[in-house]
């Protein structure tokens, strides 16, 4: 069989399949999953065009930690064939375990189990099946490898992953401003003692990755609607749950409806080796199903829930600095139950919570710049430009979502997020 394959991508091109190993990745069952789990879940009821997946995803990162990793090597930075190789598995494999609508469930479906937990669990599968093949893609992937800078590049605050996701998020929502010079930052990134570094004549490409990057995520990753459209999810799964769990017929797929029956905990799954089997049959085609058949459920939470995320009546959404006093919540309870909801009924439809976007945290992983004395900086301390000190600071908004046939009582001065 012909292994060297060819793909076209819509954001860089031509993308070459560089080995058999990669190749069998791909074609593996956990891996095509990602086909059928969009990149940004239900972003897509606010951007058309957001319909890209975790497949494409991906794709993308390993063909970018290729041109880093071709571009470190021209620089004198000894990359052996085994680390190349496994560098790349490393990121092909980085978000293999996320579930339905990737982040939306992540802690409605199980508690406490994080997607990076899940994809360890399915790099040690894949490791089992391919004969020990991917210990060293493993190891870049936790940070356990010896070789520090491998690791930044799949995950640190200047990675492979968010020069994809950013670079292809902006390009499938539409939102220009969004758009970075990925190819000229791999160009600037050098390795100092270890480290992951940019020369510091690529600060103000930093400087617009960051920009950029908390840009996309109140007008994209955080946006109001995309919000509320999430916290009506997160009701009715939590609804199909407690219904199911209490011995109500809620048609769902075999893999689904083992996580509606239970309350997995990250110990159960650890332990249940066939939780992870039956994981990896999950993906957004099951939700949807479901929800089709929930619209005609006599349950009348299941039922209004689900007609409204299929036809797109979705929840209005205000934002504050403060947390929104109880009386709002009970005005609105008592609205509903004047439609006939019980007051357990009506905490499905009012959800409450919490948003908050920083472009850049310096703790715990810096963006270091490699500057011409020789001298390695934090990128905050490199430049004179306030704005880079300016994203460094955290802004947190509280919500209230609710439907929007409710009238909310007088709120604080909305003020805009960006």
């Amino acid at each position: 069989m012909n292994k060297k394959k060819i793909l076209n991508d819509p954001v860089y091109g031509f993308i070459n399949i560089p080995n058999e190993l990669v190749f069998d990745i791909i074609e593996h069952s956990y891996f095509q999953r990602l086909r059928r789990i969009k990149q940004l879940g239900l972003t897509d009821l606010v951007y058309p065009g957001a319909l890209h997946t975790r497949f494409h995803h991906a794709i993308g990162a390993t063909y970018l930690m290729q041109k880093t990793l071709d571009t470190l090597r021209t620089k004198g930075v000894m990359i052996f064939d085994a680390e190349y190789e496994a560098a790349l598995i490393a990121i092909l494999l980085h978000d293999v375990g996320h579930g339905p609508f990737s982040h939306t469930l992540e802690f409605s479906l199980f508690q406490d189990v994080q997607h990076e937990q899940i994809s360890l669990w399915i790099f040690d599968k894949l490791n089992k099946e391919f004969g020990g093949r991917l210990e060293m893609a493993k190891q870049i992937f936790t940070g356990t490898y010896h070789r520090k800078f491998l690791h930044q590049l799949v995950s640190s605050q200047l990675d492979v992953d968010r020069l994809d996701y950013l670079k292809r998020d902006s390009f499938f929502t539409g939102v220009y401003e969004g758009t970075i010079g990925a190819e000229r930052i791999i160009k600037m990134i050098n390795v100092e003692n270890d480290q992951l570094v940019v020369e510091e004549k690529g600060i103000y490409s930093i400087e617009n990755f960051l920009s950029a990057r908390r840009l996309m995520y109140w007008q994209v990753y955080l946006h109001k609607t995309s919000v509320a459209a999430e916290a009506m999810l997160i009701s009715l799964i939590k609804r199909a749950k407690k219904l199911t769990q209490k011995g109500k017929d809620v048609p769902a797929t075999p893999a689904f409806r083992i996580f509606l029956e239970r309350d997995i905990s990250r110990q159960e799954f650890f332990d249940d080796k066939d939780l992870l089997d039956i994981f990896t049959m999950l993906d957004d085609t099951d939700i949807w199903g479901c929800i089709k058949m929930w619209q005609s459920h006599d349950d009348v939470v299941l039922a209004r829930l689900s007609h409204a995320l299929l036809n797109r009546r979705l929840w209005a959404i205000k934002l504050s600095n403060e947390k929104f006093p109880s009386e709002l919540t009970d005005s609105l309870q008592q609205q509903l139950q004047e439609e006939g909801l019980t007051q357990a009924e009506t905490k499905h439809f009012i959800q409450k919570g919490s948003i908050s976007n920083s472009a850049y945290i310096a703790r715990g992983g810096s963006i270091n710049i490699l500057m011409k004395t020789g001298e390695v900086v934090d990128v905050a301390q490199a430049t004179d430009l306030p704005n880079i000190k300016a994203m460094s600071k955290i802004v947190k908004k509280y919500y209230l979502c609710y439907p929007k046939n409710l009238t909310l009582p007088e709120l604080p001065q909305e003020e805009s997020p960006v």
